[in-house]
């Protein structure tokens, strides 16, 4: 469960959402497989059906998480890459991260997020995921923008999310 938290929230770090300035990049539409690397060495694979609206979802979502949570949230451009920091507080503890995003996101792009927990959450004082994306094409028949197919905990068989929806009911 807390893989699929991290997840969640790696998602919504990422800089390829539809509300930011003009000069930032957009995910191509379809289906990327991603692979999030934690510094433990644990690999989780999952794909992402990408469309109209999933990014903008996302980030206001994102948006509304931070107003109600963080004191910074900021996004820019350094050279060739996109730098996502903020400080948010949960509970009684302050997460730091900086996230660094780079590649050409209608073929492919790379994440490097380190967060920082004071005090520790769940027994982590940080956590250091790497993720690596790659669009593969149309996405699957039967699949809509938002869903992630991940695979189950514990032997059992993938689990199917939709995120477009998961933020939707999130922002009510």
């Amino acid at each position: 469960m807390r893989t699929l938290i991290l997840f969640m929230l790696s998602v919504l770090a990422l800089p390829a959402l539809a509300d930011l300035p003009k000069d930032m990049p957009q995910r191509k539409h379809g289906l990327w497989d991603i692979t999030m690397e934690h510094h433990d060495g644990r690999k989780m694979t999952m794909q992402h059906c990408v469309g109209a609206g999933t990014d903008g979802v996302a980030y206001q979502a994102g948006q509304k998480m931070s107003q109600k949570h963080c004191s910074k949230n900021t996004m820019s451009r350094e050279g060739g890459k996109i730098v996502a920091e903020s400080v948010c507080k949960f509970g009684g503890t302050t997460t730091t991260t900086r996230s660094v995003f780079s590649g050409d996101f209608g073929s492919n792009y790379r994440g490097d997020i380190h967060t920082r927990y004071d005090p520790p959450m769940m027994g982590m004082r940080e956590a250091k995921q790497a993720i690596a994306a790659r669009w593969t094409g149309p996405c699957k028949p039967g699949q809509k923008p938002g869903d992630v197919s991940m695979p189950g905990m514990g032997g059992r068989g993938p689990v199917n999310i939709n995120m477009k929806d998961m933020m939707e009911r999130m922002q009510r």
